[in-house]
């Protein structure tokens, strides 16, 4: 089992910035490839961003590219998501999530933070 427990989330105004961490446990946190998720309401869960279990790779929704970064430490098991530029759509509750290497979905997710940006 992995835990993943997410902070960072609050209330800022458009064009802020805010940072997200994700703390997990358990299981080998090397092990795991990494993604932020955000569900608006009434929208649907959307992917944001990604990483690969040894950051060689990252990946992006298109709607945050140059705004948001993801990066990770294994030494810390964290994995961290900076937004910057924050849009009033980016409001969403965000969740982490792990996916185990050669997995083809994820397996582990967080309880989310709360992100509102306000116009």
């Amino acid at each position: 089992q992995v835990q993943l427990v997410e902070s960072g989330g609050g209330l800022v105004q458009a064009g802020g910035s805010l940072r997200l961490t994700c703390a997990s446990s358990g299981r080998t946190f090397s092990n795991y490839n990494m993604g932020w998720f955000r569900q608006a309401p009434g929208k649907e869960r959307e992917f944001v961003a990604s990483i690969t279990w040894s950051s060689g790779f990252t990946s992006y929704v298109d709607s945050v590219k140059g705004r948001f970064t993801i990066s990770r430490d294994n030494a810390k098991n964290t994995v961290s998501l900076q937004m910057n530029s924050l849009k009033p759509e980016d409001t969403a509750v965000y969740y982490c999530a792990a996916r185990g290497r050669g997995r083809p979905s994820y397996d582990y997710w967080g309880q989310g933070t709360q992100v509102t940006v306000s116009s």
